[in-house]
């Protein structure tokens, strides 16, 4: 067994994307992931088929990353999987084949939470600088967002969280009251690049310190909405860009002000954000700006470990395999595992 260098098969099934990493240490060999069609039609990810969908789809993708890896599966020292948060049916797939390949192999099992996996993302040995601790993680979600004070590989405190939904979740309902096709997040970002982030503004939210609530500002967004339209059948399409564009702006300098209060009462010197929202261009570029304007140093994963994926899952089984934390074949699933 080599300690230092561990070979890993990471495995993410926590919604609608079923994804396979090897790691050998902290460098990810290969990282494969298959997305799930199925649920454009309906608007939003349907629990039963994402789970259907992922028994479909999870040997493909493993057998996909162990070629591209170059590594036999009786190599492995050890397989990791998302034991939560995430939909239930979705962790139970992945989970469940975790352990049974891992009996197989009698090699241990590794546990991890879904969201630590998305802040460690960040430690993964690639092209891209990783900060330094302690360091404050914007993690930025469809079912999260948080503001997490990262004092070592396996020590976090959350600072801050939401008090109803997440801001991927906003943007996402955002995009729905305007009939763009699902996921919307990513279409509001392209429509937006041509609009006036001023154009219209929303309601914010006055919450504590740290929180975030996104609930009233999806209301107001649909009651604007719903007024214009009564008087303008055709606002949304006349207005598409402005629309998208003032809408984000609203999300994302929520976001940006909370961070900026969390790094004038932590003092750090590097600054991160995590989850599939920190794909969204606007809150890329507001990172940096805020970096400059604070004196510290931003930092963003390379675009593949922004999203669902198993690559982080591993770098964070990677942490845990040092210290020897090992799971159990009888540890369950849990939709709303905390940190």
């Amino acid at each position: 067994m080599n300690e230092a260098n561990p070979i890993i098969l990471a495995i993410e099934s926590s919604c609608d994307d079923t994804s396979a990493a090897v790691l050998k240490g902290k460098k990810v060999l290969a990282n494969k992931t298959a997305t799930q069609g199925v649920h454009a039609e309906f608007g939003g990810v349907v629990p039963e088929l994402a789970s259907r969908a992922h028994l479909q789809n999870i040997i493909p993708v493993i057998d996909q990353a162990l070629k591209e890896a170059g590594v036999d599966k009786k190599d492995l020292e050890a397989i990791a999987y998302t034991q939560g948060p995430g939909l239930l049916g979705s962790l139970l797939v992945g989970g469940t084949f975790a352990k049974t390949m891992a009996m197989s192999l009698d090699i241990p099992i590794i546990e991890v939470n879904h969201m630590q996996g998305h802040i460690l993302s960040h430690l993964i040995e690639d092209d891209f600088s990783s900060p330094e601790f302690p360091f404050l993680c914007l993690t930025v979600s469809g079912g999260h967002t948080q503001i997490v004070l990262v004092k070592s590989s396996y020590e976090m405190e959350i600072l801050g969280e939401t008090i109803d939904d997440a801001a991927g979740e906003a943007f996402d309902k955002a995009a729905k009251i305007m009939d763009l096709p699902y996921p919307g997040g990513p279409l509001i970002d392209k429509n937006a690049k041509d609009g006036d982030a001023l154009k219209f503004s929303f309601t914010e939210a006055k919450v504590g310190k740290f929180e975030f609530s996104f609930s009233g500002l999806k209301t107001s967004f649909l009651y604007f909405l719903q007024k214009e339209m009564k008087k303008n059948d055709q606002f949304i399409k006349e207005n598409l860009n402005d629309i998208c564009a003032s809408i984000q702006h609203a999300i994302v300098e929520t976001l940006i002000k909370k961070l900026k209060l969390a790094i004038e009462e932590t003092k750090v010197k590097h600054i991160a954000i995590a989850g599939g929202v920190s794909a969204n261009s606007s809150l890329r570029s507001r990172l940096f700006e805020l970096a400059k304007e604070t004196n510290t140093k931003a930092h963003i994963p390379d675009f593949q470990y922004c999203t669902d994926n198993a690559g982080m899952i591993g770098i964070a089984a990677y942490y845990k395999f040092l210290e020897s934390e090992f799971g159990s074949i009888e540890t369950v699933p849990n939709p709303r595992l905390k940190f």
